[in-house]
């Protein structure tokens, strides 16, 4: 378990708030990596392990003429399965992890291409998506590095989105909640 997934459970859960995860590349690590954290059942919905490219369109709701076109190693593809599995799971929040982590490259890209997408609720003000962000990544290492680096970097990437949404209201009642002041 990692500082970063045990601080993304504590302010899903101080929030009332969940998270749905999509993955790819990374075939279940970040989702065991957010269940490694005691008490992630408050805020973790689940997860889709969309290996296969067609299980992205089907399960996920990704567009067949985008994965047709492009394959499913491109920041759009990540982007609509962040915001596919927020849908399917009923979750404020989804993550997505899509890349090549090797040995071979894949539709086109080389070995250590990643990109990681958050997908957050829609902003009560603007109706519009808070989180919607990707993040291309360029790694270097061996398959299992570039796997564990991805999800590191989808974790990071959520908490940086959580943090940045957190109110003065929400901080206290997580330094009360924790026995802070």
């Amino acid at each position: 378990m990692s500082s970063t997934a045990a601080e993304v459970v504590r302010l899903l859960t101080v929030r009332g708030e969940t998270l749905a995860v999509a993955e790819s590349l990374s075939g279940g690590l970040v989702a065991a990596e957010i269940t490694a954290v005691p008490g992630a059942s408050k805020a973790f919905r689940g997860s889709v392990t969309a290996y296969a490219t067609e299980l992205k369109h089907e399960l996920l709701g990704v567009d067949a003429t985008l994965l047709a076109e492009r394959g499913a190693v491109d920041p759009q593809v990540a982007a609509e399965m962040a915001t596919g599995v927020r849908k399917a799971l009923g979750a404020d929040w989804g993550i997505a992890t899509t890349g090549v982590a090797g040995p071979d490259p894949q539709d086109g890209q080389p070995v250590g291409t990643v990109y990681v997408a958050v997908d957050g609720p829609p902003g009560a003000a603007s109706g519009t998506a808070r989180g919607g962000k990707v993040a291309p990544l360029r790694l270097n290492g061996d398959r299992a590095e570039i796997r564990m680096e991805s999800v590191r970097s989808v974790l990071a990437l959520l908490l940086q989105e959580l943090a940045g949404e957190q109110t003065g209201n929400e901080r206290a009642q997580d330094t009360e909640q924790n026995g802070g002041f």
